[in-house]
């Protein structure tokens, strides 16, 4: 007797699986917004809490109760301008023309990269696409590192004149969550996932175990493919490194930018809150303490905002 319709085992959804370059993501599409501002921020995953709140939608089954809601602590420690950089668009895609220094950079910089002697900022009006190069401030937090991250941040608008005046705006000032982010909108956030190592199929992919009886192996396939054609499809499931991916949460909710209610001090894990905090509905991926990237939501979304008020 056959044995029952079985669907793949494994997604395929992300092809091939491997490691990340590097434990933040690189970002490659942007939200496209008239509004001159900085379209991302970054912080550091403190870990998972829940809310009460009350339903205050006229037409939720749970109106006017109490609920809890899953959420995330993000803690979000000033940025900082590295540099301004100017590109122009080319045939091959946009290249690099030149890129403004900012005079006053941190010592941790040192750290990361070798860092400039000379400043020569030439003026530049003739670009198509203008970028900031901003680092992160980990020693203003304690998780115990010092050494920063560098990644670039997309500015939204259409006029190159007000966009260069916002840029060189930030030269000078730290960029705090609030001036970029409100609380009752979307966000997609960027991170890498939870390192598992070098695992087998059956924990990679979720294949059945063989019979007690099987020659040799139980815990690998049955069968890599034909004999002809004489090759190994990429959807046949092996051994290999699972998780440190690279991962992408859609449409995520802010629930509370700096709420007063969060515990602060002791967290599991992570240790003391000393800067903004971005609650977030539900999980993210990544481990605490990693570093994970928040832009404007990039996908159209046609939810509305929660009604809640939230209580503690």
């Amino acid at each position: 007797m056959g044995r029952a319709h079985k669907p793949k085992a494994g997604s395929r959804q992300f092809h091939p699986k491997g490691r990340a370059k590097r434990p933040y993501p690189r970002i490659r599409s942007w939200a496209d917004k008239s509004d001159v501002k900085l379209l991302g921020f970054a912080g550091y995953k403190a870990g998972m809490t829940h809310i009460s709140a009350t339903d205050i939608k006229q037409t939720s089954p749970t109106k006017n109760m109490i609920i809890s809601i899953p959420a995330t602590i993000i803690e979000c420690p000033p940025l900082k301008v590295f540099s301004i950089r100017f590109y122009k668009n080319t045939p091959y895609g946009y290249s690099l023309l030149t890129e403004h220094l900012n005079p006053k950079l941190d010592k941790n910089l040192e750290k990361r990269l070798r860092m400039p002697k000379k400043f020569n900022n030439k003026e530049i009006k003739d670009f198509d696409k203008l970028t900031l190069l901003v680092y992160t401030s980990p020693s203003m937090t304690g998780i115990g590192k010092k050494k920063p991250e560098l990644f670039e941040l997309a500015v939204g608008g259409s006029d190159n004149a007000k966009i260069l005046e916002y840029a060189n705006s930030l030269l000078n000032k730290e960029i705090r969550l609030s001036e970029i982010f409100k609380e009752n909108s979307f966000v997609d956030i960027h991170s890498v996932t939870k390192g598992r190592g070098f695992q087998g199929p059956v924990k990679r992919f979720g294949i059945t175990l063989k019979s007690h009886k099987s020659e040799k192996k139980r815990r690998s396939p049955g069968n890599l493919g034909p004999w002809t054609p004489k090759k190994v499809n990429p959807n046949v499931p092996q051994h290999g490194q699972l998780g440190y991916a690279s991962r992408v949460e859609y449409n995520k909710f802010i629930l509370a930018i700096n709420p007063d209610f969060i515990k602060k001090t002791n967290l599991s894990h992570y240790g003391d809150i000393k800067n903004d905090i971005l609650l977030v509905k539900g999980g993210i991926p990544g481990a605490n303490r990693r570093l994970v990237r928040i832009i404007d939501s990039l996908r159209s979304n046609n939810k509305k905002p929660m009604q809640i008020q939230i209580t503690k």
